[in-house]
């Protein structure tokens, strides 16, 4: 298996650890809470799943998006932009619609710490590329 495939099992182990947080299989651990224990697998998932994004859309190690290795910015940050809208979302319909039981408690604000820092994320880079951080070409040329 080469470099660019190592992703696939960092997902695999990922999904694992999340589904595993659905059911009630893990020990109690060191600090005798079983909820505890099922709550730090779900973040090695989460982990998991964050480093095989990275790998598979960047193509390399790696764990900090920055903006030199993005191949399109300029259109790009919308699509994170909506990622993160669409976190908020997700957290405000299951608390509506009273779906948070059927969840691990700490859902939402995970969730909620996914889409702010996408938000984060995605305003950064329109700052740097599209808006008042963007070098102009008046300035380059002088």
């Amino acid at each position: 298996m080469g470099e660019d495939e190592k992703w696939q099992i960092i997902a695999l182990v990922g999904f694992l650890c999340i589904i595993q947080t659905f059911l009630d299989l893990a020990p109690e651990g060191p600090w005798d809470s079983r909820s505890f224990t099922r709550g730090v697998i779900g973040l090695i998932g989460i982990g998991c799943l964050y480093i095989s994004w990275f790998r598979f859309t960047f193509r390399q190690k790696g764990l900090v998006p920055i903006i030199k290795i993005w191949k399109r910015p300029e259109k790009s940050w919308l699509y994170v932009m909506f990622f993160g809208i669409a976190c908020y979302v997700f957290v405000i319909t299951i608390n509506q619609l009273n779906f948070d039981k059927y969840f691990p408690k700490t859902t939402g604000m995970i969730v909620l710490l996914v889409g702010t820092l996408s938000l984060l994320n995605s305003t950064y880079v329109w700052l740097v590329v599209n808006g008042p951080l963007a070098q102009s070409t008046s300035l380059e040329q002088e």
